[in-house]
């Protein structure tokens, strides 16, 4: 079982990096407030380590790997498990993984986290819809991996 999580946390490292990359694109346009995992991020490791939210930029961006990682190790045992959810396969599983992660831990924290509303934020909906987009590629990275690995 311990191989079936490293295997996850593996997966969710590299879906974590595909994730990362577009939102790469959108922050150097949007600053760190406009890329709603990475502001949760930077805040919380500013709050860990007693600096200053612009001085917690690097650690945070560790923390989005860590909870990438984390989150997959997570799905990976689940689904070694509980071998009837593989009978609907990575294109169905990871989307609903993407999504319910986003709605479980992203959209109820990031306000309290940062003071920004999701539904409210000053950049709009842009912030949301990529968000969401990319959790749902990130959920379909881990599911491809994971049905490959375990």
């Amino acid at each position: 079982m311990i191989e079936i999580v490293l295997y996850g946390l593996l997966a969710g490292f590299v879906a974590t990096a595909v994730m990362s990359l577009p939102q790469y694109v959108f922050w150097r346009r949007w600053s760190t407030m406009g890329i709603l995992e990475w502001h949760e991020n930077q805040m919380i490791a500013s709050r860990v380590l007693r600096r200053r939210p612009e001085d917690s930029f690097a650690i945070g961006f560790v923390f989005h790997f860590a909870n990438g990682g984390i989150a997959a190790a997570a799905y990976a045992p689940i689904v070694a498990l509980v071998p009837q959810l593989l009978q609907l396969g990575p294109s169905v599983l990871g989307p609903a993984f993407g999504i319910m992660l986003w709605v479980l831990t992203l959209a109820p924290i990031h306000k309290p986290l940062t003071g920004l509303s999701i539904t409210r934020h000053p950049l709009g909906w842009r912030p949301a819809a990529l968000s969401i987009a990319l959790h749902i590629v990130y959920g379909t990275v881990v599911a491809l991996l994971v049905d490959l690995l375990v």
